[in-house]
């Protein structure tokens, strides 16, 4: 059935057709669902869209501010029954119990009065998926759910019924915020490594071995890459003393006020539990010391060097917010940090991960420990390759680098 919820002037109800009852009737046979529901107060307005099959669903959210303009947004609702959220794109999206929590991204954050954003997720159900109910922007409540206005007509095909789809319907992509593009141009670094003519990095790009040298390489690499025919390669053994890096050139001090950093990475083996590092850049707010991307307990995460601080919390809570690094192929990971707020956003693909989040708000098993440190972050430059402080050898490629002040995609 499809059923779009919104408040709207009372109709007389209407006789049905013998084309209504056909429409209906093939609509219920397909097993496929769309509901939309929205409500408006003074504050906002949100339209809820889902494709629902058995078990699973897609939704499409549209927020409007109808109160004064705001520099970020923070969308809650609560599910009545089951649904429970498994991925999102355009917004990090949290759900304890029935109650979600949807945060803007870095490019879509600020709402002028009657602007809107959409983002989507994904997510499974067991006993009914009805349409949620108490939604509120920044604390300010949409009000309800309102009233059906007429049937319209039904899709005329559905999503497979076996198993949701990895990826949303392309019906439901978002239409206004589009990933950035993968197209670097003028960013500061923008580098495919297929300058690189010998085995030594050499040129834009320098081996380093920031506190101690041992027995990790990292070598200029022809016969695996992402783009183009040259990669970088980074061989990196267990133990403190054997960091093996290569740092660009390239001065990243003046990039910004939001630094947008895009690299294809590619290891061997799964992340360790031990603490590791696979990018790292000194931070002059840090007196040179780095912001750390890497993993701990099986995941990503970020680490700062002076006070060794996590993002997210080493929790079993704050773990299961943040992503796997998959192995044995291309991964598009993607950061922005800003330099004017202690706040950073982390993608793996075009998915934003939940616990590589800070938005300046602590908020418990992510970022609370993160936020400590209230010093904004002002990267220098940019270092790619392996340092373990325990266990953990890893081989790893990187390629097509990029480093701007504007967004940057896969």
């Amino acid at each position: 059935m499809r059923t779009l919820l919104r408040r709207l002037p009372r109709r007389p109800r209407r006789p049905w057709t013998a084309a209504a009852f056909l429409m209906a009737a093939a609509l219920l046979a397909s097993g496929f669902t769309v509901l939309s529901a929205s409500g408006a107060e003074s504050g906002c307005r949100v339209d809820y869209t889902v494709n629902q099959w058995a078990g699973g669903y897609t939704a499409q959210l549209k927020v409007t501010n109808l109160g004064p303009a705001v520099t970020s947004w923070r969308l809650t609702w609560t599910y009545a029954d089951d649904q429970q959220v498994t991925s999102a794109w355009n917004a990090t999206v949290t759900q304890t119990g029935r109650s979600v929590v949807a945060v803007n991204t870095t490019w879509n954050g600020a709402l002028a009065t009657g602007g809107t954003a959409d983002f989507g997720l994904q997510g499974t159900w067991r006993s009914s998926a009805p349409a949620p109910v108490a939604f509120a922007l920044n604390g300010v409540s949409c009000g309800g759910t309102g009233t059906p206005p007429p049937t319209t007509a039904p899709p005329t095909t559905a999503p497979p019924t076996s198993q949701p789809p990895t990826t949303p319907p392309p019906s439901t992509q978002p239409p206004t915020t589009p990933p950035p593009s993968a197209d670097c141009g003028a960013a500061v670094i923008c580098s495919g490594f297929e300058d690189q003519t010998g085995s030594t990095p050499s040129g834009a790009w320098r081996p380093t071995a920031p506190d101690c040298q041992g027995t990790g390489t990292a070598t200029v690499d022809t016969a695996v890459a992402h783009g183009g025919g040259t990669s970088l390669r980074v061989d990196g053994r267990a133990g403190y003393c054997n960091h093996a890096f290569v740092a660009a050139t390239a001065d990243l001090s003046s990039v910004g006020p939001v630094m947008y950093v895009r690299m294809w990475v590619r290891h061997t083996t799964a992340l360790p539990a031990a603490h590791v590092t696979f990018v790292s850049l000194p931070d002059s707010s840090q007196g040179g010391r780095s912001l750390r991307v890497g993993g701990q307990n099986g995941a990503l995460q970020w680490n700062r060097e002076t006070d060794d601080a996590t993002l997210p919390a080493q929790s079993p809570t704050g773990v299961a917010l943040s992503r796997p690094l998959p192995t044995g192929s291309w991964q598009c990971l993607r950061f922005t940090i800003d330099t004017s707020a202690p706040k950073l956003d982390t993608w793996l693909g075009d998915e934003q991960v939940p616990g590589l989040h800070a938005d300046g708000v602590p908020t418990q098993d992510v970022d609370q420990q993160w936020l400590a440190r209230t010093t904004p972050p002002r990267p220098t430059a940019l270092r790619l390759g392996w340092e373990s402080y325990g266990t953990g050898d890893d081989t790893l490629w990187f390629d097509d680098v990029a480093v701007g002040s504007t967004p940057i995609g896969c």
